[in-house]
């Protein structure tokens, strides 16, 4: 087990299992004013990625948790989140984040313009899926998800965001999700509703 924190703060401690920046801020801005300090896998330059190769995005979160809470003996959250698109019968789902072969989100965005080429606005509805499972060195506490729907642009639109948040259309909002400012976005998204159900978890935990 690696002790990278003082056996003190341990208790104190939640790693979010990611090394996505974007996400931490994410997770960050929802879980305000709770008595934990968060810090992500940057602190833990030793632990090895993942391997998700579970079948829903709830497996893939349960074991990174799992994983993470056991190698730094603190609590651990971890999501597995990623964009379905009806017309490629839910793809990528579960490989958004390896959709193009792990070449980034641009050649991610590209290979779903790609895919749907011909396809009309009214059949490229979609939806972001976010699943979050918390876990202590011994045991899974609980499990979320939350969802949001919308549909795919024809182009990239906006320069806020990650992933396949430029081609990520929300009605409410007529904007993309890469046009509009975090907190905006935290109203409404697949990882902050997951997120809100996580924190009454969280604020459970001694």
């Amino acid at each position: 087990m690696l002790l990278l924190i003082e056996s003190d703060l341990l208790k104190k401690t939640i790693v979010v299992a990611t090394k996505n920046e974007h996400k931490v801020r994410e997770f960050k801005s929802i879980c305000t004013g709770m008595d934990f300090k968060f810090v992500s896998l940057t602190a833990f330059p030793e632990i090895k990625s993942v391997r998700e190769d579970g079948k829903t995005f709830e497996e893939n979160a349960i074991k990174k948790a799992v994983y993470v809470a056991k190698k730094t003996g603190c609590f651990a959250i971890a999501d597995d989140s990623g964009i379905c698109i009806d017309a490629l019968g839910g793809k990528p789902g579960i490989r958004s984040a390896r959709f193009a072969g792990y070449k980034g989100d641009e050649a991610n965005n590209s290979k779903v313009f790609r895919s749907l080429k011909g396809v009309s606005d009214k059949d490229r509805k979609a939806h972001y899926h976010c699943s979050i499972a918390i876990a202590s060195p011994d045991k899974v506490i609980g499990c979320c998800e939350g969802k949001v729907y919308g549909r795919i642009t024809h182009e990239r639109i906006g320069e806020k965001g990650f992933g396949y948040d430029p081609l990520f259309y929300f009605p409410p909002f007529k904007k993309t999700f890469a046009q509009v400012s975090l907190k905006q976005k935290n109203r409404v998204s697949h990882r902050a509703k997951a997120l809100k159900k996580a924190v009454r978890i969280l604020k459970k935990l001694k």
